[in-house]
């Protein structure tokens, strides 16, 4: 059982790389054809969007999961088709209705609480999504309940390609027939048509399996049929705290957005330049911080069923190692990546997005660092959740959120930080957040972590990882351009990472034999004389 979620996070984590990769060429492109003032129109729906989803997309198909797979077991798979049908009907009513309100309310929105009129459409063009992502919910929760994933896999795929292909369509056709702001609106209705298409293969695929769901060999067994009152009073009692715990991300996000565009128009800013300047903060810089949660999210979800698993049956010597390999996973993901970030940041935010001016860059410089903090606030809620404690990192994100309001209040009213307030703000709330998971694993298992291990190592292989970087970069451009040297230095950077991990023995052949593959790599490793 040791460190095994490792093998399990590698596999979700390459699955999440390439959900990752779709995504990442809908924003790319998305900013380069509608610049960041497309962008902050665009980002100004999905930041409510995001928030109202978490409690649909997150709580309820766990739910729906846990409830189906409960009746599974006992062989009660007529129970567990009524769950289903329950929460079905369940979630088509929350979705009409949030759809409904969404809409209402959209005006109200952008007119008094984002100051981002021109907005309107962008966040308009969302509000049917809620609908399909609520039926999704229904669907999803239903087959993992049944351990079937590949319906999930496949509707997210179709629902992102569709998300993709249509909003970049929209946004070009659109740009050309009117103006930045219907563009942006083509972009956000990308998520409408991706829920719907994900929606209709989900379909397609229970349709087909339908008949096969319920095995006619366990007919006879007599199970109590449970009432669809005390149903849905379960789902709501398991995906509610889960809900919460998910809105809390996308809240900080949410105060961006309130609060950024107004406050630099209170010091001087138009709603045109206010509105920019958050694209580039939101649309563009925080594209690049978000890449390397992808792992991290999968580390977190591997280990829940491992401490807990270790916890239940009194093993906290387990509990203290896996989570000393979760944390440490986690740190040699998230550190080179934030100083690759700020080391490349100009460079890197020159490569995608050409036509911006210098301050996305900066606006990144500062911003990366979150990464660290984010990455670990990930992994460390998942230890918290796996020993039974998820209202702690739910209660200490929402400190960090309260932290970020006043810093990104504060510091975007003042002329010569103005949007860098908000980068700062969002680093200070994962740090807060990060600061107190780690107090209260420290306290809850009473694990120690080794300076040497945790720190001096991990900082002296990616510091001389940012130098070699810097060097190479400099050396490169006058003869190759940005493109290139930019792309040659990353290469060089994580390969010279990865020799000065070997080298400094902060990873070693004990952790290579958990990841899948391990004989050939370690075989390779050998050869060149690397452990």
């Amino acid at each position: 059982m040791k460190n095994s979620f490792i093998k399990g996070a590698f596999i979700l984590g390459m699955a999440g790389i390439i959900v990752k990769f779709i995504g990442a060429f809908f924003r790319i492109p998305l900013g380069r054809i509608i610049g960041s003032e497309g962008l902050g129109y665009y980002q100004a729906g999905y930041s409510v969007f995001n928030f109202l989803l978490a409690f649909t997309a997150a709580g309820l198909p766990t739910a729906i999961s846990k409830l189906v797979s409960e009746k599974r077991v006992k062989g009660d798979y007529k129970g567990a088709h009524k769950v289903f049908k329950t929460a079905f009907f369940l979630l088509l009513g929350l979705g009409l209705v949030g759809t409904i309100v969404f809409a209402l309310i959209t005006s109200y929105l952008v007119n008094e609480i984002f100051k981002n009129p021109n907005a309107y459409y962008a966040v308009m063009a969302l509000a049917p999504a809620l609908i399909f992502i609520c039926l999704l919910a229904a669907f999803r929760g239903y087959f993992q309940g049944m351990k079937n994933m590949k319906p999930t896999a496949t509707s997210q795929v179709v629902e992102q390609l569709a998300r993709v292909t249509i909003g970049l369509t929209l946004a070009v056709v659109l740009l050309n027939k009117l103006d930045v702001r219907f563009a942006a609106a083509g972009a956000s209705f990308g998520a409408t048509a991706g829920g719907l298409f994900g929606l209709v293969i989900m379909l397609y695929i229970y349709q087909k399996q339908k008949n096969s769901i319920i095995p006619r060999d366990i007919e006879h067994i007599q199970v109590e049929e449970e009432r669809t009152k005390q149903i849905i009073k379960n789902i709501l009692k398991i995906s509610i705290p889960i809900s919460i715990g998910a809105a809390v991300m996308p809240l900080i996000n949410m105060l961006d957005t309130i609060v950024v565009i107004r406050r630099l128009q209170d010091i001087g800013f138009t709603t045109e330049e206010a509105n920019s300047l958050f694209g580039q903060l939101s649309g563009m810089a925080t594209t690049m911080v978000n890449f390397p949660q992808v792992i991290t999210v999968a580390i977190a979800m591997s280990v829940v069923p491992v401490i807990s698993e270790s916890a239940e049956i009194g093993k906290w010597d387990d509990v203290r190692e896996d989570t000393k390999s979760a944390v440490k996973l986690a740190l040699l993901i998230g550190l080179p990546a934030a100083v690759g970030l700020a080391t490349l940041s100009h460079p890197i935010m020159a490569m995608l997005f050409p036509d911006e001016p210098a301050s996305v860059g900066r606006i990144l410089l500062f911003l990366s660092w979150a990464v660290i903090f984010l990455t670990q606030v990930q992994t460390l809620t998942g230890v918290l959740q796996g020993l039974g404690k998820p209202h702690i990192p739910v209660r200490n994100l929402i400190i960090g959120a309260g932290v970020k309001l006043v810093i990104t209040y504060i510091l975007t009213g003042i002329e010569i930080i103005n949007v860098l307030g908000g980068a700062i703000g969002t680093v200070s709330a994962y740090f807060v957040a990060f600061t107190l998971n780690l107090i209260a694993v420290k306290k809850e298992t009473g694990v120690v972590f080794s300076k040497r291990e945790f720190l001096l190592k991990p900082i002296l292989s990616a510091g001389i990882m940012g130098l070699i970087v810097l060097i190479v970069y400099h050396q490169l451009y006058p003869f190759l351009g940005n493109t290139i040297a930019t792309l040659s230095s990353i290469v060089i950077g994580g390969i010279t990472y990865g020799i000065m991990l070997l080298k400094t023995k902060t990873l070693g052949q004990v952790e290579l034999e958990l990841l899948p593959g391990s004989k050939k790599i370690i075989k390779v490793l050998r050869h060149f004389k690397l452990i």
